[in-house]
Parts: structure tokens; C-alpha cells; sequence
């Protein structure tokens, strides 16, 4: 089992940037596909990015990708996204998430989620 916990959320203008963090507990982060959704109000949550056990092979959603970088540091139990150029439509509550499967797109892949941080970004 693992716990996650995302910091580095806040309110920004269109166009900065800002790094999420999600530290996880437990010896066994190495062994986790990591994943970053996010959700807004009234919408369904959404898939960001994820990312392999050895950082070999990322994926990230169309409507991020060349902004966005997904990141880990299998040392520290750490996983981030780098988030560049935000615009408002990346306003949400953003959530890291373990699977310990083949990971994936979809939210059901993955059993353990944290608690989310907010993002704001105003235009």
C-alpha cells in the first residue's frame, strides 16, 4: 500500500508556471506507474499525464502535452508535474495517483490517490 500526499498548488496568472509535488510513503514507490489527474467543478476527472516505473515512457494528454512534464525521483518517493504556460481551462484540483499495474489513461487504473491540490489560474 502507499500514500500519497500533493503539495505546490496556488493561484497563478495565464502563463506562469508552477511544480506539483506528490511524496509517497512506503518503500515500494519504484514499483508504481505514477499518474496526475485533475478534476474541475462540475466535471469529471481527467487524465494528465503518467509515467513508467524508470521514468522510461511518459504519456500526457493532448490537452497538455508540450506544457506539461512529468517527472519522478524514485529516491526521494517523489513524482511532479512541471506545469508551463498555464492557461485557465488547467483550473482543477490536481491529483497524483499510484497503479501498480500497467498504469494507464483512466482512473480506475489506479488504486491509491491522494487528497489533491488546488490550481488556480486566472486570466
Amino acid at each position: 500500500q502507499v500514500q500519497l500526499v500533493e503539495s505546490g498548488g496556488g493561484l497563478v496568472q495565464a502563463g506562469d508556471s508552477l511544480r506539483l509535488s506528490c511524496a509517497a510513503s512506503g518503500r515500494t514507490f519504484s514499483s508504481y506507474v505514477m499518474g496526475w489527474f485533475r478534476q474541475a467543478p462540475g466535471k469529471e476527472r481527467d487524465f494528465v499525464a503518467h509515467i513508467t516505473r524508470s521514468s522510461g515512457y511518459t504519456f500526457y494528454a493532448d490537452s497538455v502535452k508540450g506544457r506539461f512534464t512529468i517527472s519522478r525521483d524514485n529516491a526521494k518517493n517523489t513524482v511532479y508535474l512541471q506545469m508551463n504556460s498555464l492557461k485557465p481551462e488547467d483550473t482543477a484540483v490536481y491529483y497524483c495517483a499510484a497503479s501498480g499495474g500497467y498504469g494507464g489513461s483512466r482512473s480506475t487504473d489506479y488504486a491509491y490517490w491522494g487528497q489533491g491540490t488546488q490550481v488556480t489560474v486566472s486570466s
